[in-house]
């Protein structure tokens, strides 16, 4: 995870040093990108002091282990001063308890679990058949979805200017279409095809009718499946239980023991292999409607993911580590590849970026990104402030897809204005673009 948050962070313009105690990941970090890197432990005083922690604003802790990402915090603090202190924090016993954490305790000021982030995205994603990624923002007022378009949607074959016609009342702005992985601009003129992945933004309560124009609609799921019961597939299994039929495969006996004694007695725990045909054959894999297959072994959850896809599964989603192997999988029998690196990325983004961001979501594997950003100023100080649309000048590749003001979610026109306090949900086909829209955003102030 270190080495995707270096890169993101250096390309906002960050100056950013690594600690970390393998060889190898700090030649590799540094053959490709313009950051400073040490070797050695990362909560030690004279490690983080040769590391520039002196003159360093912010800490951002994310080894494998809790404690020494907490420790690394305490030091920080203590010794150096920093002022913000971020930590990965994976224990649940932790966060369960805010007061281990409180001002006069361990200065974490912000804790974050990729676990919890990457459950919170399949449930999202399982509320919504069909969808490949759905994104929220202005606390869940509005979202932005994903979906392949296929032949027998009513969009698929006509311009975009057809869904206000075939859908009158509901409002939803399409904010990109990427078609053989190459980005296009939409306007009404556009004509939607098979297979292109579309990006659209809609109040919560119409994303099912909007997906039904781009795609057949999938029956509401009822039975998953879920391969490894580690971090992730305990939380799911707990998340999932009271809306639908949930099995947990764990390979461990003795954890699926502890698992069967711990979860809800209507979650089924099973003890075997997932990567296992056979195994999965007995666990009635045929008749699940979703497979998650979270293990921490990327191979083993690509292998099992394939086997429930030839079993007839609906939906299959795997959790993939490795970058490579999300671009790989994505789109074949894997209909979605988590990649918990990415989903955690926009959550520190969004706390390091300058004040005003409220909501970051990176997006195709770190080339794109949805933001949520917060107006201020006035019309003397601000490029956007009481000026409509059409008179933005927004960076190549960057669209409006929302506005939400005082709660109520707006899907802007060309002459839609702007008013301070207004929540603006930007799409960029090219995070390259991520600071000449904070230039544009930002009122003239704060230059000074």
């Amino acid at each position: 995870m270190g080495q995707s948050l270096a890169e993101a962070l250096s390309g906002d313009g960050h100056n950013v040093t690594v600690i970390d105690t393998r060889a190898d990941c700090l030649e590799a970090i540094a053959s490709h990108l313009d950051i400073r890197t040490i070797s050695g432990f990362g909560c030690h005083p004279g490690v983080l002091e040769s590391a520039g922690a002196r003159e360093a604003e912010v800490l951002i802790a994310v080894t494998d282990s809790d404690e020494v990402n907490m420790l690394a915090c305490q030091v920080g603090s203590t010794l150096f001063g920093i002022g913000t202190k971020i930590a990965r924090v994976r224990e649940r016993s932790y966060h369960d308890n805010p007061r281990l954490f409180a001002p006069d305790a361990v200065p974490v000021d912000m804790l974050i679990s990729p676990e919890a982030i990457v459950t919170s995205q399949i449930q999202r994603l399982l509320e919504h058949p069909g969808a490949l990624q759905v994104l929220d923002f202005a606390d869940g007022l509005v979202s932005l979805v994903g979906v392949r378009a296929y032949y027998g949607g009513p969009l698929v074959g006509h311009e975009l200017r057809k869904i206000s016609t075939d859908m009158p009342g509901i409002h939803t702005r399409v904010a990109a279409i990427f078609r053989r992985n190459r980005p296009i601009e939409p306007d009404g003129d556009t004509v939607v095809e098979a297979e292109d992945e579309v990006f659209f933004v809609a109040a919560r309560k119409n994303i099912r009718a909007v997906t039904s124009e781009l795609r057949k609609l999938d029956k509401p799921y009822r039975r998953i499946l879920v391969g490894g019961g580690g971090n992730i597939g305990r939380r799911l299994a707990e998340a999932l239980a009271d809306r639908y039929e949930v099995r947990l495969i764990e390979r461990d006996p003795r954890r699926a023991e502890y698992l069967t004694a711990e979860l809800p007695p209507n979650t089924e725990v099973l003890a075997g292999d997932s990567a296992d045909d056979r195994f999965l054959e007995r666990c009635g894999i045929g008749d699940m409607d979703v497979f998650c297959a979270v293990t921490n072994d990327d191979q083993a959850n690509i292998f099992s993911g394939m086997l429930a896809k030839r079993r007839g599964v609906r939906k299959v989603m795997a959790l993939i580590n490795r970058p490579g192997y999300v671009d790989l999988m994505e789109g074949g029998p894997i209909d979605v590849a988590l990649s918990p690196q990415q989903a955690t990325i926009g959550v520190l983004l969004a706390r390091v970026r300058e004040e005003g961001t409220a909501t970051v979501h990176s997006l195709r594997r770190g080339a794109a990104e949805a933001i949520e950003t917060i107006v201020s100023g006035d019309w003397r100080t601000s490029r956007v402030v009481d000026r409509r649309l059409d008179e933005l000048r927004l960076p190549k590749g960057t669209s409006i897809g929302a506005i939400v003001r005082n709660r109520e979610v707006i899907v802007p026109h060309h002459d839609t204005v702007i008013r301070a306090g207004d929540h603006v949900i930007l799409f960029l086909t090219d995070r390259d673009r991520v600071k000449a829209v904070q230039r544009l955003f930002r009122p003239a102030s704060r230059f000074f």
